[in-house]
């Protein structure tokens, strides 16, 4: 694996998975996106990865309108490299999920890498009583979802976004999620350097296991050599511990109120600035360097904030 001096963080601040019932803390509105965005960046965050919701309900919303309020303000008061969802949520097509990133050309879109079962049902057990009527449900279906990534969808994702010269976080949430990416990679539709996020802890996917993680570290490496960059994604309770696991390898880490809306046991986070600067504290503990926005754009090799359409 490539070995990089400095670590880089990245911060999912919103995402489709929790509902708005979940957290009092979960942003929703632009404004509210836009500011926890600038304040996890100047945590210590050099990408934001963002999804949009609807202001009025919280439910994702993928219409490149959606984005652009808050896409603005983040540009306009941060350096921070901007990464667009492509996965919004399971149940939407695969040409929806793309819109944001296809006309609004950012540095980096995130990219799921296999079609697989996402289980979210078991947020049943801990939630009982929602603010919306879309939620419970939303979960409940969950039960019988399957969420498309043909290679076909793939194909047409990776097509139509690489002219826009943006980048790709590749959301690899299983064994054979590599071996697709290593698929597209020997067909010429994707190039170097590879930015890989493993994904542990989502049901339908692999566990949390440190056995897990490595085995996902030593198939990337086999695969890949030195032409990725390495980043992990560990969901709920075992996001500080796969980033300290990984960091202390060399990898990336990726933590957020879309992945995890906790910092403690039984203690809501109360910002994405909260849980940037404790997984800072890890990396920092450990003898690592933070990467600034600039020095990731270095070691990722993106096109630059000047060439983005927001």
């Amino acid at each position: 694996m490539f070995q990089q001096k400095k670590v880089i963080i990245s911060c999912a601040v919103t995402g489709a998975i929790h509902t708005p019932s979940m957290s009092p803390h979960l942003p929703i509105t632009a404004d509210e996106i836009a500011e926890a965005s600038i304040a996890a960046c100047e945590a210590g965050a050099a990408i934001i990865h963002l999804h949009a919701r609807d202001p009025v309900t919280g439910k994702p919303d993928q219409r490149p309108e959606a984005f652009e309020p808050f896409l603005k303000q983040i540009k306009a008061r941060s350096k921070a490299i901007i990464n667009l969802t492509t996965g919004g949520a399971p149940y939407m097509t695969v040409q929806e999920r793309m819109q944001p990133a296809k006309v609004l050309k950012p540095e980096i879109a995130s990219m799921n890498m296999g079609t697989m079962n996402f289980g979210l049902f078991p947020m049943l057990n801990r939630y009982k009583e929602f603010k919306f009527d879309w939620e419970k449900p939303y979960l409940e279906g969950s039960k019988d979802l399957i969420f498309r990534n043909t290679y076909g969808d793939l194909e047409t994702v990776l097509t139509e976004l690489s002219a826009n010269e943006t980048r790709y976080e590749f959301e690899c949430y299983d064994t054979s999620h590599l071996y697709n990416l290593a698929h597209f990679v020997e067909r010429g539709l994707v190039k170097a350097p590879i930015f890989i996020q493993t994904v542990f802890g989502i049901l339908g996917g692999i566990g949390t296991h440190p056995d897990d993680v490595m085995h996902m570290k030593r198939t990337a490496d086999r695969l890949f050599g030195d032409s990725y960059r390495w980043s992990v994604l560990g969901a709920g309770a075992s996001q500080m511990k796969i980033a300290a696991m990984a960091a202390s390898m060399g990898g990336n880490v990726r933590v957020g109120l879309e992945d995890n809306l906790w910092i403690a046991k039984g203690k809501l986070a109360v910002s994405n600035k909260e849980q940037v600067l404790k997984v800072r504290e890890i990396l920092e503990g450990l003898g690592l360097e933070i990467a600034t926005p600039d020095e990731a754009r270095e070691i990722l090799q993106t096109k630059g904030a000047a060439k983005v359409a927001f």
